[in-house]
């Protein structure tokens, strides 16, 4: 049985945008997995009514057993305490999703309790990482730290802009101007260093302005800068603008290559001059993940 481990952090590799569709919209999937996302999520939470969950299993069973597009296929699944997971887990787990997202996920605890139901339905088969979202709750931001313990069964990370002010009774996560205020900014950050800590994918949260094309693309610009490896989308209109956000630019790509080509070049030496400007070892380093995620 595989473990996430290597397989799975190569897959985060090659993440830049992973695109919901409700999984009660099967007429939507195709749609989706054309997209040019790199990834969709099938989901049965949020955007699925508790009237539809039935249909929406059945939907996502079938997309899964077929030959999917060749997209990989991700499951949300209804959270720990809503009495519907293993329900969840019945139906997909049998035709091999890619990857579980795990929703109100509350630290190691709560992936070690997902990998114990998830277990024993798969035995003989392969085991899907699980994608966290990590700050839906008040209670999962002291557990940041934890999600490392757990990394070999982990896909990846991302944050809620939406749930968790919903949990604590806030007015909104963001400022007149779009921006994220204050905890939430909080949260961003902790899901962003919790990630890289556990060595897995770091994925921004949705844009949710569908129609807003410039305010979008200098989002995913921001979340490359900072250090995360892809994002979330909504409508399939916005994976192009996600996508080339996470991709690096030739420029970029050269200038990595550059620096890396230096320190080969004097395997001795602690800093260097590149272009005219000084470089370390993190100047390495990071160079040398730039390049890994574009060949990825």
């Amino acid at each position: 049985m595989r473990t996430g481990g290597a397989a799975q952090k190569e897959i985060c590799m090659k993440l830049r945008s992973v695109l919901f569709v409700p999984a009660d919209r099967p007429e939507r999937f195709a749609k989706a997995a054309a997209s040019g996302a790199d990834a969709i999520i099938l989901d049965l939470e949020d955007s699925v009514s508790l009237e539809n969950k039935g249909k929406a299993r059945e939907a996502a069973a079938e997309w899964l057993s077929g030959d999917r597009n060749e997209i990989r296929t991700f499951i949300r699944i209804n959270p720990q305490g809503s009495g519907m997971t293993q329900d969840d887990l019945d139906a997909v787990l049998p035709h091999y999703p890619d990857a579980l997202v795990l929703p109100k996920a509350g630290g190691a605890a709560t992936v070690k309790w997902l990998r114990s139901l998830m277990v024993p339905a798969i035995a003989d088969g392969e085991e899907p990482g699980i994608f966290a979202i990590a700050t839906e709750t008040a209670a999962g931001i002291f557990e940041m730290g934890s999600y490392r313990d757990v990394a070999s069964s982990l896909l990846g990370l991302s944050w809620g802009a939406e749930d968790l002010p919903a949990a604590i009774g806030a007015a909104t996560s963001r400022e007149e101007d779009g921006s994220y205020t204050p905890p939430y900014e909080l949260a961003r950050s902790l899901t962003l260093f919790a990630a890289h800590a556990a060595g897995v994918l770091a994925m921004d949260t949705v844009y949710p302005s569908i129609k807003d094309e410039a305010g979008l693309e200098a989002y995913a610009k921001r979340a490359a800068r900072d250090g995360f490896t892809g994002m979330l989308a909504i409508h399939p209109a916005q994976i192009p603008i996600i996508n080339a956000a996470f991709t690096p630019t030739e420029q970029q790509l050269s200038e990595a290559r550059a620096v890396v080509e230096a320190f080969a070049a004097n395997p001795g030496a602690g800093a260097l001059q590149v272009g005219g400007k000084m470089v370390d070892a993190p100047h390495l380093a990071s160079a040398q993940k730039l390049l890994a995620r574009a060949e990825g």
